[in-house]
């Protein structure tokens, strides 16, 4: 009799551990995603790239993409008047569970597409993001809300975050919806890997999502010193020196030819 049980419950949980696959199997199916130009490299004329990001969904639905790199910690100076004068650094923020990089483009404004629960589960949105983002020293939201706000100015004008709607092109092919949208890539961001996902929406809710990665590495010279900078500063040092004079003696010798010409 115990045997019989047992062979029934382990049949019970291979059927359900079946469904399980067969439902995971048919709702990433339909929707795909790529993103072309995947593996960018940083050598000595690098100044920026750009990233597509294309795939299929069902008909109908609203997307999101999202590029972020993984969550870190970062600090800004605050400055403030010390003795009614001088402007000076007077403490340190800090910003915990936030990515280096945050791009984000949808096919309609978000708060249009999802509920805030929705928004917040996912990380969609820098309201979002704030609701995510530990910071501290501060007094209470308000206070968070404005040094946050200081925080995306400040890596929007690194252009390493950027939210953005419409730009997102989609058409009908063979029963599926394509999509594609194309971002600029910035010299800022930091070597490593980043994680693209596209969220699938329909009836204010996600209802499928995807991943690629897009990877940054240095190459050639450009990795060279930045090994030399972390292992071997003092040499390091001496070479950026050396490079500093050989350039400013050259601009000289211009200069100088430049002058006897006249």
């Amino acid at each position: 009799m115990k045997f019989k049980i047992l062979n029934y419950v382990g049949l019970a949980c291979v059927a359900v551990i079946c469904s399980i696959v067969m439902t995971v199997g048919t709702a990433s199916a339909t929707l795909t995603i790529k993103a072309n130009h995947d593996h960018i490299t940083i050598d000595f004329f690098y100044h920026g790239s750009s990233v597509s990001v294309r795939g299929v969904s069902d008909p109908g639905t609203e997307l999101v993409i999202k590029i972020t790199s993984p969550e870190g910690h970062e600090a800004l100076r605050q400055k403030g008047k010390v003795a009614g004068l001088l402007w000076m650094n007077v403490g340190k923020l800090t910003f915990e569970h936030v990515p280096s990089l945050y791009f984000l483009q949808s096919t309609k404004n978000l708060t249009d597409m999802l509920s805030n629960d929705e928004l917040k589960k996912y990380v969609l949105g820098y309201p979002a993001l704030e609701a995510h983002t530990e910071v501290s020293p501060v007094s209470g939201d308000a206070e968070k809300n404005k040094w946050f706000g200081e925080f995306v100015k400040m890596k929007e004008s690194s252009k390493v975050y950027s939210t953005s709607s419409g730009k997102i092109s989609t058409s009908m092919k063979e029963g599926l919806q394509e999509y594609y949208v194309l971002m600029d890539w910035p010299y800022q961001a930091a070597p490593g890997e980043y994680t693209v996902t596209v969220y699938a929406i329909k009836d204010n809710k996600v209802v499928e999502q995807a991943e690629s990665k897009v990877s940054v590495e240095q190459v050639g010279i450009v990795k060279s010193f930045a090994r030399m900078a972390k292992e071997s500063a003092a040499t390091y040092g001496i070479i950026s020196i050396l490079a500093a004079l050989g350039a400013g003696f050259g601009v000289g010798l211009v200069f100088r030819k430049g002058g006897g010409a006249h």
